[in-house]
């Protein structure tokens, strides 16, 4: 399953997505999916990241518990 989604590029950095696509050999659509995928790989493996994001989550859930008293 996929889910469609929009994305606005500035022109210049998507004629260079372009360009980077026609040269792999692979279509727009793949690089963009492969880049994100490689970001959030990154992520990951970023410490200061997921410590964030868990710090995030608890204050969500924190306001999720007080909201459903």
């Amino acid at each position: 399953m996929a889910k469609q989604t929009t994305v606005r590029l500035p022109d210049e950095l998507a004629d260079e997505v372009e360009a980077v696509a026609r040269v792999k050999g692979t279509s727009v659509n793949a690089l963009i999916i492969d880049s994100l995928a490689a970001e959030i790989d990154r992520v990951r493996s970023d410490k200061e990241f997921t410590a964030r994001a868990r710090e995030l989550l608890q204050r969500d859930k924190e306001l999720l518990d007080r909201l459903a008293r």
